[in-house]
């Protein structure tokens, strides 16, 4: 009978036999890996000879070239195994001999490109546009990262990408006891669990104000309408909002009616500055067709083509 030789696909990365590898592993008389994985997986690397059925894992067929004709397995690689490469390609960014521009970044120079980043991931879930929100995600991702690699570097209180990456599994295992653990009756739909993360953040954080941790950088109509939900689980008067006649408390006044609604003030205004700016830029189209120059066709120019 014919010795079987089964070559494993192995990401060099991976610290452990992938599952779906057992099965080969437990019918092999003998299991290696090459010399690139045998230290990772705890694993003795190929012997200059093999007898009886053996897997081998290693990163390519190519690693092996004894193996020509053997059986070829290819194992998925876990979900977010490129992130790994996006971790070391800002490793290689930021290292000497990486790029001086990356490596001159600090946290507060980084502020402006978080913010765009952003607002222009916004813009493309506005416009429904899966491939510039897969685009802007990635540039969310490339600020996160960029930050936790900052932050590394410090001589205060320094921290890493894992660091992070780890605060967050654990925020999130926290705040789901529902999924995690032994249940939670507080928890029986989305409504409920919106108001049990807040309650259960409360307490992680140690909270002195309701209004403790609200983002105050946030544009005004949003922090307006956090700030008034914020005040309305804490029971606070309807009549101690900002309530003189300036610009800015009819402004506040009408983010509160809102968020009493059930309305995002934000999102309605900007909706109204998207249909704005689409009228503009239709009616300066449409003056360029007649052979106008929006630029000097003065106001008979803008009445004529405005849309209707």
């Amino acid at each position: 009978m014919t010795a079987r030789r089964t070559i494993v696909r192995c990401d060099p990365r991976s610290g452990a036999v992938p599952a779906a590898a057992l099965a080969l592993v437990r019918d092999a008389d003998a299991v290696y890996a090459t010399a690139e994985l045998a230290e990772t997986l705890g694993l003795p690397p190929v012997p200059a000879s093999v007898d009886g059925d053996v897997v081998v894992f290693a990163r390519s067929p190519d690693d092996l070239p004894g193996f020509a004709g053997a059986e070829v397995v290819e194992l998925p690689a876990p979900p977010g195994h490129a992130l790994l490469d996006a971790v070391a390609v800002m490793d290689r960014l930021r290292s000497p001999g990486g790029c001086p521009w990356d490596a001159e970044q600090t946290h507060e120079s980084l502020r402006k490109y978080l913010r765009e980043e952003a607002y222009e991931l916004l813009d493309a879930i506005a416009d429904d546009d899966r491939d510039a929100m897969r685009e802007e995600l990635g540039d969310v991702l490339l600020q996160v990262l960029f930050h936790a690699r900052v932050a590394q570097e410090s001589d205060d209180e320094a921290f890493s990408i894992d660091d992070v990456a780890g605060g967050l599994v654990t925020k999130l295992v926290g705040r789901h006891p529902h999924v995690f653990g032994d249940g939670d009756s507080a928890v029986r739909d989305a409504s409920t669990q919106e108001r049990r993360w807040e309650e259960l953040k409360q307490v992680e954080k140690r909270r002195e104000s309701s209004v403790d941790g609200v983002a105050m950088d946030q544009p005004s109509l949003a922090l307006a309408a956090k700030l008034v939900q914020r005040t309305d689980r804490a029971k606070l008067p309807a009549e101690l909002l900002p309530a003189d006649d300036s610009l800015g408390a009819r402004l506040f006044r009408l983010a509160a009616t809102a968020q009493a609604e059930g309305r995002d003030a934000e999102d309605e205004l900007r909706a109204v500055d998207r249909g704005f700016a689409a009228d503009v830029r239709a009616a300066e189209a449409a003056a360029r067709a007649a052979g106008l120059d929006p630029a000097t066709m003065g106001d008979e120019g803008w009445r004529r083509f405005w849309p209707r």
